[in-house]
C-alpha cells in the first residue's frame, strides 16, 4: 500500500482492553505500513484482529508506564510476535516486576518482562517512518512517559490526563505535585490544538482541558 498525497503520515485505532477497558493504541506509518501498540495490556486477540484488519506489520511494542492494564500482556505479546518492547522510564521498574502478583489482584492476566529499551526524556521512538518524541510525566508513576507525534499535534498520555480529569496519584511513588506540574509544564507547552489519546475514556485536546478540566485548567490553577 502507497501513501497519496491525502493521507496522513500517521493512523490510529484505539482498542479498549482488560475489564479497565484501557485505551490500548494502535499507531501505523502510512507509508511503510509498520505500526507499533502503545500499551497493550490483555486481550490479544482482539488486537492480533484489529492487526489483521488494517494490513498492518508490528515492528514493536511501546508501554507508557508498568501498571497491568497497560502492559500486564506486552511481554507476552512481545514474544508471540517476536519484537521489542520499548519503555517505560525505568523508575517503573518496580511496577513491572509485580506484574503477576498485580494481575491476580485484579483478574488480568499478568507476566513480567524487561523493556529492550528504557526510554528517557527527550529521547525519540520510530515507527516506520514516523518519528514520535518521549516526554517524561512522573506523578501518576514515577517512570511515566507519553508519545508526542509533532507533525500530526497527536499525543498518547497514557494515565496523566484524560478528558475532565487527571490520574490517580495514590498509588506507591505517586505524586500530586509531580502530575500537576507534568501535565502543566510538559503538556501544555505542546499547544491548545494537540489532540489526546488518554488511558481511559474519551479523546480531548490539551486546550480543551485547559478550559474545562475540574483539576488543571488555568481557572482552577489560578
Amino acid at each position: 500500500m502507497t501513501q497519496t498525497a491525502s493521507e496522513p503520515p500517521m493512523k490510529v485505532a484505539i482498542i479498549p482492553v482488560t475489564p479497565l477497558q484501557q485505551n490500548c493504541t494502535l499507531v501505523w506509518c502510512t507509508k511503510t505500513m509498520k505500526g507499533a501498540f502503545i500499551d497493550a495490556g490483555g486481550d490479544l486477540d482482539k488486537l492480533k484482529l484489529a492487526v489483521e484488519r488494517s494490513g498492518v506489520t508490528i515492528e514493536k511494542l511501546l508501554v507508557t508506564h508498568g501498571h497491568i492494564d497497560h502492559c500486564g500482556m506486552t511481554g507476552i505479546l512481545a514474544k508471540e510476535l517476536g519484537v521489542p518492547i520499548e519503555g517505560p522510564q525505568e523508575a517503573d521498574r518496580f511496577w513491572i516486576a509485580q506484574l503477576k502478583e498485580d494481575g491476580q489482584r485484579w483478574g488480568i492476566q499478568g507476566e513480567v518482562f524487561e523493556p529492550n529499551r528504557w526510554l528517557n526524556d527527550g529521547e525519540t521512538v520510530t515507527i516506520g517512518d514516523l518519528v514520535l518524541d518521549v516526554i517524561h510525566c512522573p506523578g501518576h508513576t514515577p517512570g511515566h512517559v507519553i508519545f508526542y507525534h509533532a507533525p500530526s499535534r497527536f499525543a498518547i498520555v497514557g494515565d496523566v490526563l484524560f478528558q475532565g480529569s487527571i490520574g490517580r496519584t495514590d498509588f506507591p511513588l505517586g505524586n500530586h505535585q509531580d502530575l500537576i506540574d507534568s501535565i502543566t509544564q510538559k503538556l501544555w507547552p505542546l499547544g491548545n490544538d494537540v489532540t489526546f489519546v488518554p488511558g481511559h475514556g474519551p479523546n480531548s485536546t490539551f486546550g480543551r482541558e485547559r478550559q474545562t478540566n475540574g483539576f488543571v485548567s488555568d481557572y482552577v490553577l489560578g
